[in-house]
């Protein structure tokens, strides 16, 4: 049989974990090859170690772990030649080889942005004549600029960005006819002029609007994460770009091709969602969320999803933030008969039945009100951490995000939420759990 060129290559790895004294032996001797262009399926039953072998061609094994023998081999590097990932120790190592893209959404901005807080934001990639695109409209509809962030982009040699050639982030006054008007008002205001603007720009393949919201900021790129950020500077802590909230996600991803649009997290009206895994109900969540909202579009990443439920439950309907994690897993129709808000619970399930999800997610979402929430969906294989010390609180869908985060936290006081929990944390950096 001709086989394409071998990407990756396991031989004889054996995996072993430290667990209270003791020694657990997950991985014993697994031989893999995986070639361009094909699909391999690993199989086995529940606890078998599939998670666990393949989290080791990427550097995300628990901290207790290690692999004790045997190599892998990838050969997917841009030089062509071959990488061990058996012999990869650092977080800088495992850089070369994870994320091909980074984007962030960042609310309730300092800086440069701390004296327009009120002001709708606009976050935009685009080509020269998208910004001509975007200036004609924004002044044809009433918008005035108040404000403009021109970042400074360092653009040595070596830097892996597939960057565009203009971003835009400004502020801008609502037009006269608006300045009374009401919150909702201002709110679909908002909503309809960043959807005119990405159908302006995607008519001639000229750019992406991301966000259009007071006091949010978002930023989405393709290329190696650390070098992105050293194109923006975001390595420099001069204070010019700075936020109390930020979702960001390192996408683990060898895709350039990739929609911007589809880089995590994903924004709408003050909600922000990013989401760590697979959505095998996507096609059932999507046709269903389109009749729901004229926002809800796109549909780039099945992760998108959660972001619209979310927006759905909260600001359409404007229920408690319980009901959220009710609508995505719902419990089992034997247990829910078994409380005494069965009534409720069974009639958000025959109405909502489309939005529930079915996959291995971690939920990482913030409010408008600047809160943040977490939660898993009912299998549980996605693991979310939530950790912090007494000037900041995080949540990371792996462990190895938070210990890069917060490497001087106290590690015993970290949260591992179940699959019924939400954990929500509050302004004052308090952490809330709640049972479903």
């Amino acid at each position: 049989m001709e086989h394409h060129p071998l990407i990756l290559s396991a031989k004889d790895v054996n995996i072993q974990f430290d667990l209270r004294g003791k020694v657990l032996h997950a991985i014993r001797g697994i031989d893999l090859d995986l070639y361009q262009g094909e699909v391999l399926a690993i199989v086995g039953e529940s606890g078998s170690g599939k998670s666990v072998f393949t989290k080791s061609f990427m550097g995300l094994l628990d901290a207790n772990g290690s692999i004790t023998s045997g190599t892998i081999d990838y050969y997917g590097m841009a030089d062509g030649k071959p990488l061990r990932l058996s012999d990869l120790r650092t977080e800088k190592d495992w850089l070369r080889v994870r994320g091909r893209e980074i984007a962030m959404v960042m609310q309730d901005l300092d800086g440069v942005f701390s004296e327009y807080k009120d002001k709708p934001l606009l976050s935009l990639a685009c080509t020269p004549r998208g910004v001509q695109l975007v200036n004609d409209y924004m002044e044809e509809k009433g918008f005035v600029q108040v404000a403009q962030w021109v970042p400074e982009m360092d653009k040595r040699d070596g830097l892996k960005i597939e960057a565009m050639p203009c971003y835009v982030f400004r502020n801008y006054e609502y037009p006269q006819n608006y300045l009374q008007r009401s919150r909702k008002e201002r709110e679909d205001l908002l909503l309809d002029t960043r959807l005119a603007l990405r159908a302006l720009l995607e008519e001639g393949n000229n750019g992406f609007v991301y966000s259009f919201w007071p006091d949010v900021l978002t930023l989405k790129e393709i290329g190696d994460p650390a070098d992105i950020a050293a194109y923006f500077r975001l390595w420099n802590d001069d204070g010019r770009l700075t936020a109390r909230n930020i979702v960001t996600q390192c996408r683990q991803n060898t895709n350039y091709d990739i929609v911007r649009y589809a880089a995590h997290p994903f924004f709408l009206q003050g909600y922000t969602l990013c989401a760590n895994g697979e959505n095998t109900f996507f096609t059932k969540n999507k046709e269903f969320q389109k009749s729901l909202h004229r926002g809800y579009i796109g549909f780039e990443s099945d992760s998108q999803n959660f972001l619209y439920t979310l927006h759905y439950v909260l600001h359409e309907l404007q229920w408690p933030i319980k009901y959220y994690k009710h609508v995505i897993t719902p419990l089992p129709f034997v247990e829910a008969e078994r409380r005494d808000d069965r009534k409720v619970l069974s009639l958000i399930r025959e109405s909502l039945a489309h939005l529930e999800i079915n996959g291995p997610n971690s939920i990482i979402g913030l409010l408008p009100d600047g809160r943040m929430i977490t939660c898993c969906d009912s299998k549980k294989l996605r693991p979310v951490v939530v950790g912090g010390d007494d000037s900041m609180v995080a949540v990371a869908s792996e462990v190895c995000g938070l210990n890069a985060i917060l490497p001087d936290r106290d590690p015993a006081g970290d949260i591992y939420p179940n699959e019924r929990e939400m954990v929500v944390i509050d302004n004052d950096l308090a952490v809330r759990r709640w049972n479903q």
